[in-house]
């Protein structure tokens, strides 16, 4: 028996019983991610059974908002060690220092998803309200608030300690100078995945840190690629991430009848993003199918 999906013009044929082709899958995703121009990486883990499908796992890509995910990480392990309380405040500034030259920069309100805290500088707001903004809307000033807090070099040392030997948090965003200067946050597709499914298991930092993790990610606003094309009653707690030629999204998918499966899609030198977006929406799309058939 075969259930047929017509994702993107392409016409797939996915076994539905007893359990969809691995092989058939894994080059169908290879087929639709072989139309826009770019580099794609792709990890997928189903968190029952344990099924693994991996491409270009290893690959290195700027890391755009994805370094927001491991930043969070960061800010419930000092919080649980007593560095500081979710509840402190911190004043809301916009004159950061580049890592390249310790010269100041600022962001601007143009350049960044979150354009309400650009008026209340001067002011002051929770640690965890900043860094909740930092996932959900993707807040580049609260970010570089948040990573001057906990410093980017622990944040660093706590992948390395869970396993995630390739995360490389070097700074905040906007460091324009650095940018330039190649000096950037790293990520790879299979890093994520071990992060995300850390997190689902409730290893990182403890039980109640991954729980509160968790609810964050789920409250986010940016669904242009994994859950963009996934029936309503499938939850999804993610963090995207984009700059000009790359578009990311890393996340856990939970569906209905209690399957779940972690999923990052990196890409990378797209010429044509919103090509590429529908890309890996539409790979997102068919990993849902053969998950449900499994």
């Amino acid at each position: 028996m075969r259930c047929v999906f017509l994702i993107s013009g392409i016409l797939l044929l996915i076994g539905c019983s007893p359990k969809p082709d691995r092989t058939e899958t894994i080059q169908q995703i290879q087929e639709i991610l072989s139309k826009p121009t770019g580099t794609f990486a792709l990890a997928y883990k189903d968190l029952i059974t344990g099924d693994e499908i991996l491409i270009n796992e290893h690959e290195l890509f700027h890391a755009a908002s994805t370094m927001k995910t491991p930043v969070m990480v960061e800010v419930y392990r000092q919080a649980a060690a007593g560095k500081f309380s979710l509840k402190d405040s911190i004043l809301i500034k916009n004159e950061f220092i580049s890592i390249l030259d310790g010269s100041p920069y600022s962001i601007t309100r143009e350049s960044d998803s979150d354009t309400l805290i650009y008026d209340h500088i001067g002011e002051k707001r929770t640690v965890y309200s900043l860094m909740h903004d930092m996932i959900i809307i993707s807040s580049n000033l609260a970010t570089n608030l948040i990573v001057e807090l906990v410093d980017a070099k622990n944040v660093n040392q706590t992948m390395r300690a869970m396993g995630a030997n390739d995360i490389q948090i070097l700074r905040g965003v906007e460091d324009t100078k650095a940018y330039e200067a190649g000096m950037n946050n790293q990520v790879t597709a299979y890093d994520l995945m071990l992060l995300f499914e850390k997190i689902d298991k409730e290893e990182i930092v403890n039980e109640e840190a991954s729980m509160a993790m968790m609810d964050i990610l789920l409250d986010q606003k940016f669904n242009d690629i994994i859950p963009a094309k996934l029936p309503a009653n499938v939850k999804v707690a993610h963090k995207t991430g984009f700059i000009t030629g790359v578009h990311h999204d890393s996340g856990i998918v939970f569906l209905p009848d209690g399957k779940k499966y972690v999923l990052v899609l990196l890409s990378k030198g797209l010429k044509d993003e919103t090509a590429g977006i529908e890309a890996m929406a539409n790979v997102s799309e068919l990993l849902y199918h053969y998950t449900t058939q499994k």
